[in-house]
């Protein structure tokens, strides 16, 4: 018998200090980048998208992939990269954390159009705004000092 799962999460990170360090001139290459490093560890990516200071990922996680080791090596690599490139002068890292909130596949293509318009959503929205609006919707606790 065939394993069958689906795992389809958005994940959201930010930059250290929420720091507005991701240049659109720049962001179609980084979020090229991303992408290949999901699709080297066997997930599928649905949607990649963000403002200066954060990514959001919409992605199925292949069942060999931890959740912890795919940010993990998202973030590593693409800090080396964009640190590397110098097309990105004012990217010090990223945040520690992250958010990952699981959806049902029937919210797939809703999840991919609210992603897809980060730019129009982040004009009336902060961040820290989203996010809380995130933790709440999947009834996450958290303590507003770790944010």
């Amino acid at each position: 018998m065939s394993s069958y799962r689906q795992i389809l999460y958005q994940i959201v990170f930010r930059t250290k200090s929420n720091k507005h360090a991701l240049t659109e001139e720049h962001c179609d290459e980084l979020y090229k980048y991303i992408s290949g490093i999901i699709k080297n560890k066997y997930c599928t990516i649905y949607r990649l998208n963000g403002v200066s200071d954060h990514i959001h990922i919409v992605c199925d996680l292949h069942p060999s992939v931890a959740l912890a080791d795919l940010l993990k090596d998202i973030k590593i690599a693409s800090n080396i990269w964009m640190k590397n490139s110098g097309k990105f002068p004012d990217f010090n890292g990223w945040s520690d954390g992250y958010g990952a909130f699981t959806y049902s596949i029937k919210e797939k293509d809703r999840l991919i159009e609210y992603v897809k318009n980060q730019k129009e959503h982040h004009k009336t929205f902060t961040f820290m705004d989203e996010f809380r609006k995130l933790l709440i919707k999947h009834g996450i606790e958290f303590d507003e000092k770790y944010l």
